[in-house]
């Protein structure tokens, strides 16, 4: 596996699929796409197998393959082979098989801040890695971020590529990104930078300290408004036995102003979570699971529904 022929070394053709791999699950579906669990034949070895219906011109998906032959880093699903057929697109990717971090934080309500800091402190690291590598996801969520295995000390894995971008001139403008995740200057429909990912970190390192989202309405039009504001809380109970030094490191992702957002992740950003996660170990928070965290998690489903470019 690995071994590239045709289209510049990449891109391999083939008549059918399954002379090369046995299909043994369905992993999940979309619109014109379905990822399935298979099992090359000459190895044994197992993937995960997207399968993308060709369409007149598939932009997203040269864009996310684009990307993924760029990338290789342990924190970031890795895209092994590609295969074309005359119906079908076909990108085999490594298989990782712990499920999303969003369905583990629905279990457990929220994470401790030391489990929290060693979730985002590997997302740091991937992410930076990208960014060094002149790469923005620009849909970076909790459903995004998955386990590489059902272990509990388990690794972070980055993945969907379909909304990232790789920078011509550190300037994007594209609105694109998740309801809930995305930052100010791209519903603003403003030039934009790198520094989106860091919003988007902040947002998910808030809802894991607490199990609830910073933006949360029913309506878009109002969830925007806050979010464009940078209106959000530290709402007691829910945040009251969390360290002022974990508030800090939200607060300096969750800000309107990007010129303020850091950018170079390990020098800014991993000793602030070494910092939080060393003043304040708890076992469990035990923050009362209200009515109010109830619904918000739900406002977190709902924006996990809309992963779509916002207006392309």
């Amino acid at each position: 596996m690995g071994h590239k022929t045709a289209d510049n070394g990449w891109k391999r053709n083939i008549d059918n699929i399954r002379e090369v791999f046995d299909f043994m699950e369905v992993l999940g579906s979309g619109a014109s796409s379905e990822v399935f669990m298979v099992k090359e034949k000459n190895t044994g070895r197992k993937y995960a197998m997207k399968c993308v219906v060709k369409k007149n011109r598939n932009t997203s998906l040269e864009n996310e393959i684009a990307v993924l032959k760029r990338i290789k880093h342990e924190n970031i699903v890795a895209l092994e082979d590609f295969y074309e057929s005359q119906t079908h697109y076909y990108l085999v990717m490594q298989l990782v098989s712990g499920g999303e971090l969003f369905d583990r934080l629905l279990n457990q309500g929220m994470f401790s801040e030391k489990d929290a800091s060693l979730v985002i402190k590997e997302v740091l690291e991937g992410v930076n890695y990208l960014h060094k590598n002149g790469i923005v996801h620009r849909d970076l969520k909790l459903e995004n971020l998955l386990y590489y295995s059902q272990d509990d000390n388990s690794k972070i894995m980055i993945t969907d590529f379909g909304l990232s971008k790789i920078e011509d001139n550190g300037i994007m403008s594209t609105t694109c990104g998740t309801p809930g995740y995305v930052a100010p200057e791209v519903l603003g429909q403003k030039p934009y930078s790198k520094a989106v990912d860091c919003w988007s970190i902040g947002v998910i390192t808030y809802i894991l300290l607490c199990g609830y989202p910073p933006f949360y309405e029913d309506s878009e039009i109002l969830l925007f408004s806050k979010i464009k504001k940078a209106e959000y809380e530290f709402e007691s109970p829910f945040w009251d036995d969390i360290s002022e030094s974990a508030k800090d490191f939200v607060r300096n992702l969750i800000q309107k102003d990007p010129e303020l957002k850091p950018s170079n992740f390990l020098t800014n950003f991993l000793h602030s979570l070494v910092v939080f996660s060393s003043t304040h170990y708890l076992d469990l928070l035990r923050i009362p699971r209200k009515d109010k965290h109830k619904l918000s998690l739900t406002h977190v489903t709902q924006a996990a529904a809309n992963s779509t470019s916002l207006d392309s």
